[in-house]
């Protein structure tokens, strides 16, 4: 049976896209002039699979350093047990598209993926020591990035090709960073961190009974890709290969945040309490920021909302290095999380979406994640060797520096895109 279309008010929620609690779906309005019937799309589904997905991001993006600083590793030490699922990021990502691309079972990688890092992560529980965790962190890292880029392929082939509806879905991944970095900081304060490795096990448990639930999409062919050739050529096209180098920069410069920053404030002196507020300051304002997306496509192009995110970014990593000690700066620097995650990632799942077919959108997502893993890695090492002996300052100061050059890329080598309203 069809859903009815929601009211008013998740109308000015989600523009002019609602959400449907009781049959999980939301229609795609608007469907064009050809007077063909509404498409309902699997709204809580998906979104409910960002939400644990997300949760999980945000217990190991805040904490992981300090976890293993709770067990007593040095800073390069972390460092590198951080770069290590970053590391995997490179490598697993492209092997995993390329499968899903060749086979089309999408659907079924994401499923095996998820059980599999919680199999392999659950490996945690038989040891500490460095070489047992590099272990660990190594083997469900390379399943866990089997995952995001097949699911977002589904997610766009259930979208129909409305690009710009992708925040919609997307921002429940936010919130689900949110609800863990604010859940677990408060646990944190009355327990001992010795319980972090079972609240990640809880959430990837939820990750799988959540893909679980997701029905399968294949992407569709559009006609202003047909005849565009394979892969590599259109990576070739003007302006790709330039935005690949940009997102591995800009995550680069992110390897002194997601290392480091809770370590850093609480030198400063802030609370465990006070920083999961602060990484969920952060995560809120990214929530809005998806929730606008389609107006600001609407206006501007991607390539403008990529080279803005880029400047914010570079202005972000100063203010960290130099100033989170004044607590309004790192507020308004929490903020910025709104333009130098939510835009950049929204633009540039539109921008992969707009230059690959169908049979190689897999392939395309998994190039994004292997090259945003590459500059996390290098970002998270880095960062280990130089924090202890350069200081903060001068580790975010190399963080706004490749951020700058991300920003010079986009502007001289890319040409506008625009996504499908």
């Amino acid at each position: 049976m069809c859903c009815e279309r929601a009211g008013a008010a998740s109308t000015h929620l989600y523009g002019d896209t609602g959400p449907f609690a009781a049959q999980g779906c939301f229609y795609r309005v608007g469907a064009g002039s050809d007077g063909k019937s509404m498409q309902p799309i699997p709204y809580w589904r998906l979104s409910s699979f960002y939400l644990f997905y997300f949760a999980l991001l945000g217990s190991t993006a805040p904490f992981l350093a300090l976890y293993f600083d709770h067990l007593g590793f040095s800073p390069a030490r972390i460092g590198e047990l951080v770069a290590i699922p970053m590391l995997m990021r490179c490598i697993a990502p492209n092997l995993w598209g390329w499968l899903g691309d060749r086979t089309g079972q999408r659907l079924l990688i994401v499923r095996l993926g998820a059980l599999s890092t919680l199999a392999t992560f659950a490996l945690i529980f038989f040891g500490k020591s460095y070489a047992w965790l590099a272990l660990v962190m190594a083997l469900h890292a390379f399943f866990w990035h089997a995952v995001l880029p097949q699911f977002e392929v589904i997610t766009l082939a259930h979208l129909h090709g409305q690009t710009a509806r992708y925040s919609q879905v997307r921002l429940w991944g936010s919130i689900g960073f949110i609800l863990t970095v604010v859940g677990l900081g408060r646990l944190f304060e009355w327990l001992s961190l010795d319980i972090y490795p079972a609240a990640l096990v809880t959430i990837m448990a939820g990750i799988v009974a959540a893909s679980l639930w997701v029905p399968n999409a294949q992407p569709v062919e559009q006609g202003e890709r047909s005849g565009a050739g394979g892969f590599v050529q259109q990576l070739r096209a003007p302006g790709v290969i330039a935005f690949y180098a940009c997102v591995a920069l800009m995550q680069l410069s992110h390897g002194p945040y997601y290392t480091f920053l809770t370590l850093h404030l609480e030198h400063l002196g802030y609370s465990r309490s006070a920083i999961g507020l602060l990484w969920a300051l952060g995560v809120v304002a990214e929530v809005l920021m998806f929730m606008v997306m389609s107006r600001l496509f609407a206006r501007f192009s991607v390539q403008r909302v990529l080279l803005v995110s880029f400047l914010l970014a570079a202005l972000r990593w100063l203010l960290l290095g130099n100033l989170a000690h004044e607590p309004a700066v790192l507020i308004f620097a929490q903020l910025l999380h709104a333009a130098t995650f939510g835009c950049f990632h929204a633009a540039s799942i539109a921008f992969v979406q707009a230059s690959f077919g169908a049979r190689q959108q897999g392939q395309g997502q998994a190039l994004y994640a292997a090259l945003s893993g590459t500059g996390g890695a290098l970002g998270a090492l880095y960062s280990g060797y130089s924090w202890k002996l350069l200081g903060p300052t001068f580790t975010f100061g190399m963080a706004s520096a490749a951020a700058l050059a991300a920003a010079v890329i986009i502007a001289l080598c890319s040409q506008p895109t625009r996504t499908r309203p």
